[in-house]
């Protein structure tokens, strides 16, 4: 191969290379929204004890959530979802770090699979010897047929948006080069209170309302124009 044929070669080989580089290319977003019901959801009680000392913080803490835990599994069967999410026993002290009293707390969540005996485990809890319930929080048992369909609406808006760009150019778009996603969930919690329900005792059920759940999707995109 002669001198000037490497040379022609290479200059060649750099204009196809620059031309590649160049290429033009949309780059678009679209988002997609599914609404669905809830059909899980989750609480927690806790019941605080004081006493004179640990021990007896301790023992009273036992006895009255050991009450409550049977009025559990009275409302909901011996197979209810029941897990302790916190328990711990301190000090409480005076102005002047004196030790005047100490403080038992044991907190349990209970899943339900069945959205309608929120009320009832609200009130059996704060009528057996819960002191304070830490909230509610409404769930999906299963949150991928949502998130497929929520990507599916916005990989279509993002690609409708890219059309539409390209369309204000007066070009079309080629093949998709690349796309991304990110996936975020809504869940409704009407009631968050740290307090016994305020009807407790009273006969009348502590209201509660699901809502629904927002599953959002973003999907982004990048795609030739020609």
């Amino acid at each position: 191969m002669s001198t000037r044929t490497i040379v022609l070669f290479l200059t060649l080989a750099g204009c196809a290379f620059s031309q590649t580089a160049r290429r033009s290319v949309v780059t678009a977003s679209g988002e997609g929204v599914v609404s669905v019901k809830p059909d899980q959801a989750r609480v927690t009680v806790s019941v605080q004890t004081r006493a004179a000392t640990a021990q007896q913080a301790a023992d009273q803490n036992a006895q009255q959530t050991t009450a409550v835990l049977d009025q559990l599994r009275q409302l909901l069967g011996q197979a209810a979802d029941l897990r302790t999410a916190g328990y711990n026993v301190y000090p409480e002290y005076s102005n002047a770090r004196v030790v005047t009293s100490y403080m038992a707390t044991n907190s349990v969540t209970v899943t339900l699979n069945d959205i309608n005996l929120v009320s009832r485990v609200l009130d059996g809890s704060t009528q057996s010897g819960a002191t304070s319930i830490g909230g509610v929080q409404f769930l999906l048992k299963d949150y991928g047929p949502s998130r497929l369909q929520a990507l599916r609406q916005a990989a279509q808006q993002a690609r409708a948006n890219a059309e539409a760009i390209a369309s204000g150019l007066s070009m079309s778009i080629g093949a998709i080069t690349a796309a991304s996603d990110t996936y975020a969930v809504r869940t409704i919690s009407p009631v968050d209170t740290r307090t016994a329900a305020p009807g407790a005792g009273s006969g009348v059920a502590t209201p509660i309302e699901a809502g629904m759940i927002e599953v959002r999707a973003t999907v982004s995109v990048e795609a030739e124009l020609r």
